[in-house]
Order: structure tokens, then C-alpha cells, then sequence
């Protein structure tokens, strides 16, 4: 079937393209300007940004975009006001697409010349949704960090990187704005259509190419808060949850965890003995989980030094933002 088939009203635009910022005015310049690079005609698509943190910069960087397409594609600045997080600024960019088909990318990404039309091709065989594919190039010799946020490439299912049918969304609610960070909303999006029966097409030939960004040294720290949105999208999907992110509970962090923990309240209860042996355990099983990241990481000072403070503190920190997960939402640890 040929791209045109998708078309439903000539008037309207084909597809919406919704970018969710937040104050990343340069990143944002650089998707806009790929986005006016593509091979899809002006007319036939609208960009909507969805400013999370209405600013004077961001506005600018819309405005300028603006003026340089002269309404080919229309753009249209959105602040979002109400919600926080992507989750929430996404839902206020579909709602107000004019285009029967949404596509979602970030700020931060570099969509090539040929993805929305790449996209719209794989919509056209009927499908609610379809997934295109991510680049993240790296580094010779790339950091635990770089190796972890890479994994993005090897997603099912990425908001970075997707499109759907604006009727599936409406039918679906969106997008749940419980998720006020960038973890896991995306993955509920797809357990949402897909515990409806709808059809997800792969679509390889949508590439967006997304650069790692610098990171502040044990960046890795903060972002195990993320971690309580999986007790969340294990609360709703527990079988999807269990069959394509994390089949039984993080044993390996528990254990860690709770050889700190003995080790703390035998020696609070005067157990000198076992408490060195608790820590004797914890520190074992912290080193063994140093040297499973520090292989085929990079060798420099600065990253050695941060797996080894962030070897320590992770595992326990992922345990308590799951206990504050399982608190939030009301669910056992997943």
C-alpha cells in the first residue's frame, strides 16, 4: 500500500510530530532543524513543542524555527502548565494534533531526513502503531553511563522514536501522567495497546539518531528514583511487566541490601562478630557488582572512581526508591 493510502483529509496534515522539552533550548534547536530537513513535504506535517517548563528561551527557539519555514510545516508552541513530566506534556501535544497519525520524538534527538516518511509507510499497512529505530553512537571506549544509556537503542518500544494512530491513543487515554519522569511511561503506552489487541509494526527504516549528552560525575546516582515507576507499570501489567522487563524480583540488589543492613543492626545490637561478617558479605558481592560494569567499560581515572562509589550506593538506592514505589502506588516490590 503507498503512503498516500493514509491520507483520510486532504485538509489536514498527515502526521502531528509532538516534541516534549524541558529549558533544553539548544538541544531543541538542533531537532527543529532536523525536523524542517525532512523529505515529507511541509504541508503534509505539523510540529507541536510541548514546553514542560514554559520559558522565554524555549519560545524563542519555537519563534525563530517560525519564522525560518514561513508555516511549511506549521509549528506550534505549547505550555504546559498543568502536569509535569513528559508523560503529561506529550498527552497536551496529541490532543491538540490536527493529523490522524502522531509521531513522537525528543528534544534531544536528531530525526533523519527520511523518518517521518519512513514512518508514515509503516503505518500505512494499517497498524495502530509502529517503532522506528534509534542510533546511539559511542564512544571507543565508552563509560558505564554511556553503555547504560545506550541500551535506549534497544527498546521495543521508545517514545523517542514511535507512531500511533491518534484514534488508538484516545481509545488508550494516552499517555498516564503518574510517570512524571522519563522512565517507563513509554513502555506503558505499549502495554496499553498491546492488552487491547492493537498491532505495533517495526519500522527500521524511521532512524532518529540520538547523541549522548555529557553526565555530571555519578549521575547514575540520581537516577535510581526512576526505579519506583516500575512498581508502578508492574501494578498495571503485571504479566506484560514479567515477561519483557524483569521476569522475578532484583535478588542480587536484595542481597546486597541486606547484608548492609544486618551488618548495621548487629552492630547497633553489639554482634561485632557478625556484624564484620555482614560487611565482610557486602563487600564482596559490591565488588563482584564494580567489576560486572567496570568490563568492557572505559579505563580512565574518573569512571573507575565513580563505579566504585556508585557500586556501593546503587543497589541499596534501588531497593528504597522500590520500597517508595511500592508505598506510592500500593504494590509489593516487583
Amino acid at each position: 500500500m503507498d503512503v498516500m493510502d493514509v491520507r483520510q483529509q486532504p485538509a489536514r496534515p498527515w502526521v502531528s510530530v509532538v516534541v516534549p522539552t524541558y529549558r533544553r533550548p539548544d538541544l531543541l534547536e538542533r531537532c527543529l532543524q532536523a525536523l524542517q530537513r525532512q523529505s515529507l513535504a511541509g504541508e503534509d506535517f505539523e510540529i507541536l513543542i510541548c514546553d514542560d517548563g514554559p520559558s522565554v528561551q524555549t519560545k524563542a527557539v519555537v519563534a525563530a524555527a517560525q519564522s525560518r519555514c514561513q508555516g511549511r510545516p506549521r509549528i506550534e508552541y505549547i505550555a504546559v502548565r498543568d502536569t509535569q513530566g513528559p508523560a503529561g506534556a506529550r498527552n497536551a501535544g496529541w490532543r491538540k494534533a490536527a493529523a490522524p497519525i502522531v509521531a513522537f520524538t525528543d528534544d534531544d534527538t536528531v530525526p533523519e531526513p527520511g523518518w517521518l516518511e519512513a514512518g508514515m509507510q509503516a503505518m500505512a499497512s494499517g497498524v495502530e502503531a509502529a517503532v522506528g529505530r534509534i542510533v546511539m553512537p559511542l564512544p571507543q571506549h565508552p563509560t558505564d553511563y554511556e553503555r547504560d544509556a545506550a541500551r535506549l537503542s534497544e527498546a521495543e518500544f521508545a517514545t523517542a522514536n514511535c507512531f500511533v494512530r491518534r484514534e488508538a491513543l484516545e481509545a488508550v487515554g494516552g499517555f498516564d501522567q503518574r510517570y512524571t519522569q522519563a522512565w517507563r511511561e513509554d513502555s506503558d503506552l505499549q502495554f496499553s495497546l498491546l492488552e487491547r489487541g492493537y498491532s505495533i509494526a517495526a519500522a527500521p527504516a524511521a532512524v532518529v539518531i540520538h547523541p549522548l549528552r555529557p553526565a555530571r560525575f555519578a549521575t547514575s546516582i540520581g537516577m535510581q528514583k526512576k526505579i519506583m515507576f516500575d512498581v508502578l507499570l508492574c501494578k498495571k501489567y503485571p504479566a506484560l511487566y514479567r515477561e519483557r522487563i524483569r521476569s522475578g524480583p532484583p535478588w542480587f540488589y536484595l542481597s546486597i541490601t541486606a547484608m548492609l543492613l544486618l551488618a548495621v543492626f548487629a552492630l547497633l545490637a553489639g554482634q561485632t562478630a557478625l556484624a564484620a561478617a555482614a560487611l565482610g558479605a557486602w563487600a564482596a558481592l559490591s565488588l563482584v557488582f564494580f567489576l560486572r560494569r567496570l568490563w568492557a567499560s572505559s579505563l580512565t581515572p574518573r569512571n573507575v572512581v565513580e563505579l566504585l562509589i556508585t557500586s556501593a550506593v546503587i543497589p541499596p538506592l534501588s531497593i528504597f526508591w522500590r520500597a517508595v514505589g511500592a508505598a506510592r502506588f500500593g504494590r509489593a516490590l516487583p
